[in-house]
């Protein structure tokens, strides 16, 4: 048989190889479009990765940046102050590129876009050189979200999916464990502008490995079928749209904890047990790893439920519920007089947060069409960044009052619970829209 006459298949909802025409495909072509979509998966995988990774070159190699440009801390802000702003900006933006350009081109023009951006830091050499890079990085790297999600959604039929983010989230958290343990290497080795070209170059290299692995691969999600209208101009805007603002109060809600650990966990730390230096590595390390774990638990979890026939809305919103509960013990941290108490309860919310995580972005591929997937993310993400911004604030004044982390530990332990009942009642029924999915491998 001709590479014209062979049919492409399909891998639909259920999990099981489908013919695109009329003729049953043999078993080596399932076998290769099984195979194909491991790799992309895994291509997936590292996208997010490398995302990390060029974002935190410079905040691992601050001192040696620093000492060699004269930063000051306030400059240091100004810098970390640019990158969130664009990012949050990019983000009302990212995601309808996204939906329009499609997953196949979606994630080579994001990847390829941030590498760039984070190469230029190795010839910046004014600060506002350096705000422009990272306002480019901050700005490119929105469409790493929108991208991943749209991505898995693509790939994986919803029984799968649970596990797919689930994974998504964890490699995020072991590449914030790793990445600060490799950098610095390159910075003694070659030095902190090398760490840059590193960094940027692997994004380029990965540009060319999806390419060619994409060869023959067609996205179902990314072609429309004859007769219909763009995917970018069918149906109601996502701002007219309940489950787009369902999304965005979980995000806000929940991502505000995350934030606030981020930024403030170390100081927790040092406040309440004198931690500083490389004292902080082991807490860190253990949050991270429970984040991690977190992710895949909740993960593997709700796929064995769904496998066991539990309705598929019962599994999202129970997942929800269920992290939630987790997160509730988060005050008495502050009240622990006991360090290694202090970091299990951090090391159980940073779980809770990342099964919630995991199981809300399993929730955006699961009610939203497959054509607005990405914007419907990045909604999500732009209200999740705010929140960061909101409680980063709020933090500060807290603190500066004199009221302790306690205030904000009472917010960050309910707000998972308010996050999953906004969603609960806003929609008490899951409009179910994106279950399909599935990629075509052209025979060659």
């Amino acid at each position: 048989m001709s590479s014209a006459e062979r049919p492409s298949t399909t891998l639909g909802t259920s999990g099981k190889v489908q013919p695109s025409q009329p003729l049953v495909p043999s078993e080596v072509e399932g076998r290769k479009l099984r195979a194909r979509t491991g790799i992309l998966f895994a291509l997936a995988l590292t996208a997010t990765v490398l995302n990390l990774v060029d974002r935190q070159i410079i905040a691992v190699l601050k001192p040696q940046i620093a000492g060699d440009l004269g930063w000051s801390d306030n400059d240091y802000g100004t810098l970390a102050a640019w990158f969130q702003g664009a990012a949050a900006v990019a983000l009302l933006f990212t995601g309808w590129i996204v939906d329009r350009v499609g997953v196949k081109w979606a994630n080579p023009l994001g990847v390829g876009l941030w590498s760039v951006a984070a190469m230029a830091h190795a010839v910046a050499h004014s600060f506002v050189q350096f705000v422009l890079c990272r306002v480019g990085l901050g700005a490119t790297e929105a469409m790493g979200t929108p991208a991943a999600i749209k991505t898995v959604a693509a790939i994986f039929p919803p029984e799968k999916r649970s596990n797919g983010y689930g994974l998504l989230n964890a490699v995020g958290s072991v590449g914030a464990i790793i990445t600060p343990l490799l950098i610095p290497l390159i910075g003694v080795a070659w030095g902190w502008r090398a760490a840059f070209l590193l960094g940027g170059g692997l994004g380029l290299i990965w540009v060319l490995l999806w390419l060619l692995v994409t060869r023959g691969v067609h996205f179902a999600q990314d072609h429309e079928r004859p007769g219909e209208t763009p995917a970018t101009q069918r149906g109601p805007s996502i701002l007219t749209e309940k489950r787009s603002w369902a999304i965005a109060i979980a995000k806000f809600l929940s991502d505000a904890t995350w934030w606030l650990m981020l930024f403030w966990m170390p100081d927790f730390f040092h406040r309440s047990f004198g931690l500083e230096g490389t004292a902080l590595g082991p807490p860190l390390a253990i949050a991270y790893t429970c984040a991690a774990l977190g992710a895949l638990i909740a993960g593997a979890v709700t796929t064995r439920l769904i496998a066991r026939g539990v309705p598929l809305a019962r599994v999202r919103k129970g997942a929800l519920f269920a992290a939630a509960l987790f997160a509730l013990p988060l005050p008495f941290a502050d009240l622990a007089h006991d360090y290694w108490l202090a970091i299990a309860l951090l090391g159980l919310v940073m779980a809770a947060h990342q099964a919630f995580s995991s199981s809300l972005f399993t929730l955006i591929a699961d009610v939203s069409p497959p054509e607005k997937v990405g914007r419907v993310t990045s909604f999500g993400a732009f209200a999740g960044n705010v929140g960061g911004m909101v409680i980063a604030k709020v933090a500060g004044l807290t603190l500066a009052a004199g009221l302790g982390y306690l205030p904000l530990f009472i917010f960050a332990g309910c707000s998972y619970l308010l996050a999953a009942t906004a969603i609960h009642l806003i929609l008490p029924r899951l409009p179910l829209d994106g279950v399909g999915g599935g990629v075509a491998v052209a025979g060659h």
